[in-house]
């Protein structure tokens, strides 16, 4: 019987998980299966890997096909690496404590990239957060200051009017309304200074006469 190891979908729409699961190629996707091996949930980041790693190791000792996806699976977790070093020790190009040495490199490796990942995610979550408060506090103060633009130049205008109203009056000013006052004045006073003029004229004559 041949057999695969590939993922069974649950979960709801929009939001999946899958189980890990050992089934017949000939069964259908979400059908009956033979053992089931861990779980996958794509949901969390980085993304959640569950896996009965001596069970897997057999299934895929034991000719097993994975799927793409569960390969991905599979190698993220060293099956595939394991076998291929179990492989190695078969052939004789590996002793088993090279072979066990050699895992634990690399598993140590892998734990390492792991927590740098995780370390750089809460990194960038908090990086994302401060920019969010900063970019919060910048949206407060542009609408503070549209709110005080707009009601600042009313006050101005009212100022600017009291300054006219109270504003002297200038010297050139000042000199213009006195020359008008005084033109009547002197007109006049020429009016009434000519009939003199006239009448003296008049009896000089009669007095050559």
């Amino acid at each position: 019987m041949a057999t695969k190891i590939r993922l069974q979908r649950f979960g709801k729409k929009g939001k999946p998980f899958f189980h890990v699961v050992v089934a017949d190629s000939r069964s259908p996707r979400d059908g009956k299966f033979i053992e089931r091996l861990g779980s996958y949930n794509p949901n969390t980041n980085p993304a959640t890997i569950d896996i009965n790693f001596e069970k897997a190791l057999d299934w895929v000792n034991k000719g097993a096909q994975p799927t793409d996806t569960a390969r991905a699976i599979l190698s993220y977790k060293g099956v595939l690496y394991k076998k291929h070093l179990e492989g190695g020790v078969k052939k004789g190009a590996l002793t088993a404590e090279q072979a066990d040495a050699k895992f634990a490199e690399w598993l140590q490796a892998k734990g390492g990239l792991i927590e740098g990942k995780k370390e750089s995610l809460v990194a960038s979550k908090n990086e994302a957060k401060k920019a969010a408060l900063a970019a919060e506090a910048k949206k407060n103060a542009d609408r503070a200051a549209a709110i005080a633009a707009k009601n600042a130049p009313v006050e101005e205008v009212v100022e600017e009017e009291a300054v006219a109203d109270e504003a002297p009056v200038s010297e050139s000013e000042t000199v213009a309304e006195a020359a008008t006052e005084e033109a009547p004045a002197v007109e006049e006073t020429i009016a009434e200074e000519a009939p003199a003029a006239e009448t003296s004229t008049e009896e000089e004559t009669k007095e050559e006469a």
